[in-house]
């Protein structure tokens, strides 16, 4: 995807969320050769699914996730 491309997809996401008038974050997304993988809060699925479709994104899977690591992870004694 072009930056611009990349560009027009940040704004109709963060108008969407303007819009939903519900609890919403996108925290961030990795775009790779042919997918976008989104890193979003909300309180229910059904909300992330109204974001996808009120800005014409596909919503393939939801997953929830449940920890978060890192390097600093590994530093840590259990």
């Amino acid at each position: 995807m072009t930056a611009e491309e990349l560009h027009t997809i940040s704004k109709t996401s963060v108008n969407v969320i303007t819009i939903l008038g519900k609890p919403y974050k996108w925290i961030e997304s990795f775009v790779t050769e042919d997918k976008i993988y989104c890193i979003h809060e909300a309180e229910t699925e059904d909300v992330i699914r109204e974001h996808g479709k009120c800005g014409n994104f596909p919503v393939n899977k939801i997953e929830e996730i449940k920890a978060v690591i890192g390097p600093a992870t590994a530093e840590n004694d259990i």
